[in-house]
């Protein structure tokens, strides 16, 4: 029996480590071509509908053609690569955002 609890012991420390690797992430998007005034409810609907998608703001800094998406995820069930994919799918190219320079 001990030898059994050893075991199974031994097999959740091995497991523990792919289990923290998944958990919450967030990426800023640029989402382009979304100026209108329906664009960025249509993209914010678009994300929150991704599976694995936690929570999604959508904000137009400077009334630009461009959104910026700030997307919560499940990292072990979405990448921002299948969101960029889903909103250019609806018409509206993403690209994570580059930091601001200093």
């Amino acid at each position: 029996m001990k030898a059994k609890i050893g075991i199974f012991a031994a097999l959740g420390m091995l497991i523990t480590p792919f289990a923290a690797q998944a958990g919450q992430a967030t990426v800023v998007l640029d989402v382009h071509h979304a100026g209108c005034v329906l664009c960025g409810p249509i993209v914010k609907s678009t994300l929150a509908h991704v599976k694995g998608v936690t929570g999604v703001s959508v904000s137009q800094a400077d009334g630009n053609a461009d959104v910026m998406a700030t997307v919560t995820y499940d990292n072990a069930q979405t990448s921002p690569a299948a969101m960029i994919k889903v909103t250019t799918a609806r018409g509206y190219p993403a690209e994570v955002s580059k930091p601001a320079k200093s």
